[in-house]
């Protein structure tokens, strides 16, 4: 007998089912063809690396006394509740450096 196809041997066959496996889900048959990540966790560790931070700028003595003396400045007028501006560094918890983080207290 010629077959003229690969499967023209088999393919009118009826389809196998085991006697001593139970028929698996189509929910089950599905996950075995769900995307596998072999490296867990990766992408979050790339998007961490690739996060900027900003380094802490280190003040001379200069730059602390005139910082000092705004801060007096606002501390004398701190009744009339001036509009303060205000800049801060916040160290990161999982890498070096950090974010500068300006604040406005405007009070009415």
């Amino acid at each position: 007998m010629k077959y003229e196809h690969n499967y023209d041997d088999i393919i009118n066959l009826p389809h196998h089912k085991s006697n001593n496996h139970p028929e698996m889900s189509l929910y089950a048959r599905s996950a075995q063809f769900a995307p596998f990540a072999a490296l867990t966790g990766y992408e979050e560790l790339v998007e961490e690396t690739a996060r900027e931070t900003n380094k802490k700028i280190e003040i001379d003595d200069d730059i602390r006394f005139i910082l000092d003396s705004k801060l007096q400045i606002l501390m004398d007028k701190i009744k009339q509740k001036p509009e303060v501006e205000i800049t801060y560094f916040v160290p990161d918890t999982k890498k070096d450096g950090g974010v500068y983080i300006t604040v406005m207290r405007i009070n009415k």
